[in-house]
């Protein structure tokens, strides 16, 4: 049996047991914390495949290429050469920033040799995937303060004790004209303009500079330089892979196999992906007690998405608790706590862990309402209709705008409250939410999260203030 098959099967024991006993989930945690450093190299070159595979959108040409690949560098006594490019375009970095970091790290641990590309040639120039204008260029200092953060903030999911680091302006910035018109000769237009963003910004009239344009030919020649077997980026990096496999061809290497990462939707549940500008992420420089509670907020849709980004876990493990979770012997409150515990746990340990998941439940979910005293009270049958922007401000006296009410909905201060037996269930209502009938948002979020206003109060909470609702 592998390392990992041994720690899988103690999962599975765990996984059977009761979740909402601390004990059980500190041991969980302690277990599945130990396999974010766990030796991988003992297996096969499928079983690695397919564990890279399980978590990412794409692996091109495909599954069986890649531990084909594996194979043949293991017989030539080496591992991969695996690239991840970096662009430092900001000193703050969020949660979603680590999903390619995850499977790199799986990787590093399967005894491959991994480098981490920095992009300070190119993030001059601005990555434009999924873009729907220009991006300001960065400065020198710009790079090295934000490389900085990066570095510090994303280390508790990465050793870059044992990795490489390359900076692409390395072989970019001598790169003559002559030899770059000659590249250009061999590349038609018509692949660099299959990007959709490109066209759409084309046909809307906005920008789009030359240096933009040869975005996708500046990353495939860091490829070409690296002689990568196999390259990491985001599911809207595919175009800019791929290129990195034509030049590769164009100068006779062995193309790279491409591996494309799932782009995480936000804690706010409305689709959209996780990002600061949307305020819909969660910060890995926040406190543990504040992400234990950011994860708590998400919608329970996202606990399966969550769990195979950012834990450690088997695809059979989270097949067990989804499993459960729908025979109805798991509570989705006790899953999302462990959960929770998960993200704490990797960035500050199992004992911080444990202490958030304590203050969590000291905080919510054992609280109730109705010993406050005296709360404001919505009628549905009255304010049903009205926004709950328009509540706020009429009811509470608690804005004076709905811009204002939206502000608060954006910084996750707005949240629907429900009480049922097993304690209190918080869910964070979204921006877009707070300009909708009253009645309409709460019946949708009831019905998606499983529960009725028949078992225990329903309120309002806006920041600090509270209001019950009835009639719901």
């Amino acid at each position: 049996m592998t390392r990992l098959g041994a720690s899988v099967a103690r999962v599975r024991e765990l996984l059977d047991q009761d979740l909402s006993s601390d004990k059980t989930v500190e041991q969980l945690l302690a277990e599945t914390s130990a396999r974010r450093s766990l030796d991988l190299s003992d297996l096969s070159a499928q079983e690695q495949a397919e564990l890279i595979a399980s978590r990412t959108v794409e692996v091109l040409p495909g599954v069986k290429e890649l531990a084909e690949r594996i194979e043949e560098r293991r017989a030539a006594g080496r591992g991969l050469a695996i690239k991840l490019g970096i662009d430092p375009t900001a000193a703050d970095v969020h949660l979603g920033h680590t999903v390619p970091m995850i499977v790199l790290n799986r990787f590093q641990r399967m005894g491959h040799d991994v480098t981490l590309l920095i992009g300070d040639f190119t993030a001059k120039i601005g990555d434009p995937s999924g873009r729907t204008a220009e991006r300001p260029p960065l400065t020198d200092d710009d790079i090295a303060r934000n490389l900085a953060g990066y570095q510090q903030q994303v280390r508790p999911f990465f050793d870059f004790e044992k990795v490489s680091f390359r900076q692409n302006s390395e072989w970019l910035a001598p790169y003559t004209f002559p030899e770059l018109l000659g590249l250009l000769s061999q590349v038609p237009v018509s692949q660099l303009l299959q990007r959709e963003d490109f066209r759409n910004r084309l046909a809307s009239g906005s920008g789009l500079t030359m240096s933009e344009l040869l975005y996708p030919i500046a990353q495939g020649l860091d490829s070409v330089a690296l002689e990568s077997d196999v390259e990491l980026g985001g599911a809207d990096q595919l175009l800019n892979l791929q290129m990195g496999r034509k030049l590769m061809e164009l100068r006779g290497q062995q193309p790279q196999l491409v591996v494309t990462m799932p782009l995480i939707e936000g804690t706010d549940g409305t689709g959209a992906k996780m990002s600061k500008s949307k305020g819909n992420y969660v910060a890995l420089s926040a406190p543990a007690d504040d992400v234990f509670g950011k994860i708590m907020s998400i919608p329970d849709r996202l606990m399966k998405p969550y769990l195979e980004a950012w834990t450690e876990w088997t695809d059979e493990e989270i097949a067990a608790v989804t499993a459960r979770l729908e025979a109805r012997s798991l509570h989705p409150m006790d899953l999302k706590k462990v959960l929770a515990g998960e993200v704490v746990t990797a960035l500050y340990g199992v004992e911080a862990a444990m202490a958030a998941r304590a203050g969590f439940v000291a905080q919510f979910s054992k609280k109730s309402f109705t010993d406050v005293g005296t709360l404001p009270v919505v009628d549905a049958a009255e304010h049903g209709g009205e926004t709950i922007a328009t509540v706020l401000s009429k009811v509470l006296e608690f804005q004076p705008s709905a811009s204002a009410a939206r502000r608060v909905a954006k910084q996750n201060g707005l949240r629907l409250v429900v009480e049922a037996e097993d304690g209190q269930r918080a869910i964070v209502l979204a921006e877009a939410q707070a300009v909708r009938p009253l009645a309409e948002v709460v019946a949708e979020v009831l019905a998606d999260e499983g529960l009725s206003a028949a078992s225990g109060g329903v309120y309002l909470k806006a920041g600090r203030k509270i209001a019950q609702l009835q009639g719901v």
